[in-house]
């Protein structure tokens, strides 16, 4: 049965993405408390435009990042000019790089001036030309979008290059959290149950 609503719910948001019925998310969505954000941005539909190209992909993983209290968080030491994304609207993206070499997608939440953003971790394709392989991750989703820092700052409520769409609800029998991915240098902060994913049972 477990199975059988995740495929059924899957279709359902894939059946009415592709036929472009829902607006994109608004600020209100992202101005709220950071956790609700990122479980109910899981099912929703991540649009990157390139050139003449539209990529769409669900969101099947987040993770929460919440305010300077946060061990977690870039936000902890303070705003810099690296996490000063983090302290605007929300809605804005916050893109940086890890490792010299993967980047991170990630969208802000909350009021202005209150440092919090949702990582997407993991997306499924929707169009054709997306290879699960490819978005599995957050730095893989990065690479196959062609997400960069040239993005970092933009406004995806009023852009035009990257935006999330809604889409259906998703199930809650679908939904598991569990303590946040590489974080270790966090202490106990690590051990917050803030990152959202959809499984499949």
């Amino acid at each position: 049965m477990g199975r059988k609503i995740y495929a059924d719910c899957l279709k359902n948001i894939e059946f009415m993405t592709k036929r472009n019925t829902h607006p994109r998310l608004s600020r209100a969505f992202f101005a709220r408390d950071t956790l609700k954000v990122a479980r109910e941005l899981l099912g929703k539909t991540l649009v990157r435009k390139i050139g003449r190209k539209i990529f769409r992909a669900r969101i099947t993983e987040t993770e929460a990042y919440c305010g300077p209290d946060d061990k977690a968080s870039h936000a902890a030491k303070g705003r810099t000019l690296r996490t000063s994304p983090m302290f605007g609207l929300s809605g804005v993206l916050y893109v940086y790089l890890i490792y010299g070499m993967y980047h991170c997608l990630n969208i802000v939440t909350e009021r202005e001036g209150y440092p919090a953003a949702v990582l997407i971790r993991g997306l499924v394709p929707v169009s054709k030309n997306l290879k699960s392989a490819d978005l599995n991750g957050p730095g893989k989703l990065c690479r196959a979008l062609a997400v960069d820092r040239e993005l970092n700052g933009t406004d995806s409520i009023t852009g035009n290059k990257l935006w999330i769409e809604d889409a259906p609800a998703v199930s809650s029998a679908l939904v598991r959290n569990s303590g946040r991915i590489g974080v270790e240098y966090a202490g106990a902060w690590k051990r917050k149950p803030w990152r959202f994913f959809l499984e499949e049972k």
